[in-house]
């Protein structure tokens, strides 16, 4: 049961990815990757240095570093030297910027609203409070040394 629940999450994660990613196309003609590259920064308005971006996203400097260029050519991000390291640069969105992420993510808001509008209320409160505790428990299962990683350390 437990590999079938895994892969129910799994897919219905897959199916609103992909519905999301479809929709911010057709839309606002944008990648999910640049909407959660604009929404990482939206949430730190006082900015993010490159590698702390690239952290937070989980992808390569590499591909902060384009998606940076091309959003500083459309006035949407700015990058400015560290203040703490002149060989890194901070990274905020401009006001337009926020604009524009703004109105996008209102609209993906109202997309994920809709997603689960057929569930009923209690239902999804049941099924957030039930994926909190499996979260509770993988953060400590993850926190804790594995029995294979114990036993190897030993050999």
């Amino acid at each position: 049961m437990a590999l079938k629940l895994w892969l129910r999450l799994l897919a219905c994660s897959t199916q609103i990815e992909t519905e999301i990613r479809k929709r911010l196309r057709a839309r606002f003609g944008i990648t999910l990757s640049r909407f959660d590259y604009l929404a990482q920064l939206y949430r730190h308005p006082e900015g993010l240095r490159m590698s702390a971006l690239s952290r937070y996203r989980m992808v390569t400097g590499g591909s902060i570093t384009g998606l940076t260029d091309e959003l500083e050519k459309e006035g949407l991000v700015l990058r400015e030297p560290s203040p703490e390291d002149r060989r890194a640069f901070q990274l905020r969105l401009t006001a337009e910027g926020r604009r524009v992420f703004e109105r996008i993510a209102a609209e993906h808001e109202a997309w994920v609203i809709e997603f689960f509008s057929d569930l009923r209320a209690s239902d999804r409160k049941v099924l957030y409070e039930l994926l909190g505790e499996l979260r509770v428990h993988m953060a400590a299962r993850q926190a804790a040394p594995s029995s294979s990683t114990a036993s190897s350390e030993l050999a």
